[in-house]
């Protein structure tokens, strides 16, 4: 029986790990999740606990969260009617006038510019309203003229978003590094526990999407102990590069390894994996365990012949061989080829038996075996240990 998402909240919530990453096909909840995570640790109408000097505390201030719906506080004014200037403005509501209060009283206008070049173009550059509340962009060309204003594209503004987290990320980091509260820049932070990030990869070429993972893995690596992580994505390249980057792959950290999936039935579940996205939750994997299964229960069906060639044309793509074949044993190259060949592509109505026999069966076992003795399928204990 499968989960809610507000339970698989409430594990996360619990859990020891500083850091969750959680890999799930888009449609499958990662930003849902996100938001059921965030009203499990701040309700939007819960009620303050008491700080030390018996102050309430809003809960929000309790996380930072990056998902689609922090991209939402994000919308464009174009007044087409008017020919006015583009400008991107910002959603007002209690997170926002405390993130643009924030930001602008520390000055970090500049650094959200040098992030968000970074992700976009060194010449592209934002410019903030004096109330922090608006933003213009322009291309800068060296001279006292530029492109003025102009509208940037989805993925740069998706990136803009990213870099205005980011920034907030960082001075949060860098604040609660401090270790007396009364000697910090600001005590804003000061109730930080969580910090939950969903999929900010989605406009990034895969050089940017690799900086991307390596700078947050830097500033996680640098944060409080106490800080915790929940990091989701549908991207197996950043979820492969975070997890070599904070070496999730020693001791007990595997534990925070995850693969989120949705049933049939609208339930969820939580799914603990080892290693990277190339030995959790490949495809090629799957097809490997699929073959596993049907020939422990003795169920092989002449469809896995075409699922045995799938996982040949797979690992001999990854290998750089230039025909799949090559991968079958020597000696029985030929043979062997052409009975793969022949169960998985027969048209003819009078060879579609169901039912394969039992040296077709044992043929299957003997193929897989090959597969995984000869080209370095890796064992469950060795992803364990990294």
């Amino acid at each position: 029986m499968g989960k809610t998402l507000t339970e698989i909240a409430e594990q996360l919530r619990e859990a020891e790990n500083k850091v969750q990453l959680i890999y799930a096909f888009n449609g499958s909840g990662k930003t849902r999740l996100s938001r059921e995570f965030k009203q499990l640790v701040a309700p939007k109408n819960g009620n303050g606990e008491l700080d030390a000097n018996g102050v309430a505390t809003l809960p929000r201030k309790k996380i930072l969260y990056y998902s689609a719906f922090t991209e939402d506080l994000f919308y464009w004014d174009n007044d087409l009617t008017g020919d006015a200037v583009p400008r991107l403005r910002i959603q007002p509501n209690s997170f926002t006038d405390w993130l643009i209060t924030l930001l602008r009283d520390l000055g970090q206008d500049g650094n959200i510019a040098r992030y968000f070049q970074r992700y976009a173009n060194d010449k592209l550059t934002p410019h903030f309203s004096e109330d922090f509340s608006e933003i213009t962009f322009s291309l800068e060309r060296g001279d006292d003229e530029g492109s003025g204003p102009l509208k940037i594209s989805k993925g740069e503004e998706s990136n803009f978003i990213w870099s205005v987290f980011y920034t907030l990320l960082d001075q949060a980091i860098s604040t609660l590094n401090v270790a007396e509260p009364d000697d910090r820049e600001t005590g804003e932070f000061d109730e930080l526990e969580y910090v939950f990030i969903d999929d900010p990869v989605s406009s990034l070429d895969e050089s940017h999407l690799i900086e991307l993972a390596v700078n947050l893995a830097t500033l996680i690596k640098a944060s409080p102990k106490a800080l915790k992580f929940v990091i989701t994505t549908h991207s197996p390249l950043f979820y492969n590069v975070l997890h070599n980057e904070l070496k999730l792959a020693k001791g007990d950290k595997y534990k925070g390894c995850y693969l989120l999936e949705r049933s049939a039935d609208g339930s969820f579940d939580l799914h603990a994996k080892l290693g990277d996205s190339n030995r959790s939750f490949s495809y090629h994997l799957h097809l490997r365990k699929t073959l596993e299964q049907a020939i422990a229960a003795d169920q092989v069906q002449r469809y896995h012949f075409t699922l045995v060639r799938n996982l040949y044309e797979k690992t001999a793509s990854f290998l750089g061989y230039q025909y799949w074949s090559e991968l079958l044993p020597g000696d029985k190259q030929a043979y062997l080829n052409r009975i793969i060949q022949f169960t998985s592509h027969s048209t003819l109505s009078n060879e579609a038996v169901a039912e394969p026999t039992p040296q077709e069966k044992q043929t299957v076992r003997l193929l897989l075996d090959h597969l995984i003795d000869k080209y370095g399928y890796q064992q469950q204990k060795d992803m364990q240990n990294g």
